[in-house]
């Protein structure tokens, strides 16, 4: 059996003054766009082929919003430099209180401190919603940001999936991580 090694949570840095994280908007949405659009067309970081258009990606804000879960912008200048949402992990209902992230920095804007704002809030939000736990599926390898980010919240390694994923004609592995949210598993939730 291989071992995975997970890189070290880096401590990323804060945004800088004038980053200001806040609720997404219809008008935010063709930003939020190219950058996803981005990560569809050139890396294994989306595990989509095509790239939704810009309906779709309007769509799929209004599907979050309306399972009380946050879709969440980072803006400096009035630019959206990265954003994150929280989608159910899975539709059967015993996984209700369980949330599953994504998060995207725009091109050029990593290492900023802009992932981490964004998936901070998030995490804030969704323990402020009653969720328990919150995982991520992280494409590997090529994503070392991605889990430095996640563990640098509080993220742990839950499992992984061989060659789960086919891109670019080749076979790619997925990492499990999870992060307990407010009480976690230590009381019965309020259904």
């Amino acid at each position: 059996m291989a071992v995975l090694t997970m890189p070290k949570p880096d401590r990323h840095p804060l945004p800088q003054p004038g980053v200001i994280v806040r609720d997404a908007t219809d008008a935010d949405m063709a930003q939020v766009h190219a950058i996803y659009t981005y990560y569809v067309a050139n890396t294994t970081v989306s595990f989509e082929l095509v790239a939704p258009d810009l309906n779709e990606m309007r769509a799929r804000r209004l599907a979050a919003l309306d399972r009380g879960l946050p879709y969440l912008v980072a803006v400096e200048d009035g630019e959206i430099k990265a954003f994150a949402y929280a989608a159910p992990f899975r539709m059967r209902a015993a996984y209700r209180f369980t949330v599953e992230n994504s998060v995207y920095v725009g091109r050029g804007q990593t290492g900023r401190g802009l992932g981490r704002a964004v998936l901070a809030e998030l995490v804030r939000r969704c323990t402020a919603a009653g969720f328990r736990q919150m995982v991520a599926v992280i494409g590997h390898p090529g994503n070392p940001a991605s889990l430095a980010l996640h563990q640098g919240l509080g993220f742990v390694h839950a499992g992984e999936f061989k060659a789960i994923g086919h891109k670019f004609g080749r076979w790619i592995d997925a990492i499990m991580l999870q992060r307990s949210l407010g009480e976690g598993a230590s009381t019965q939730p309020d259904d």
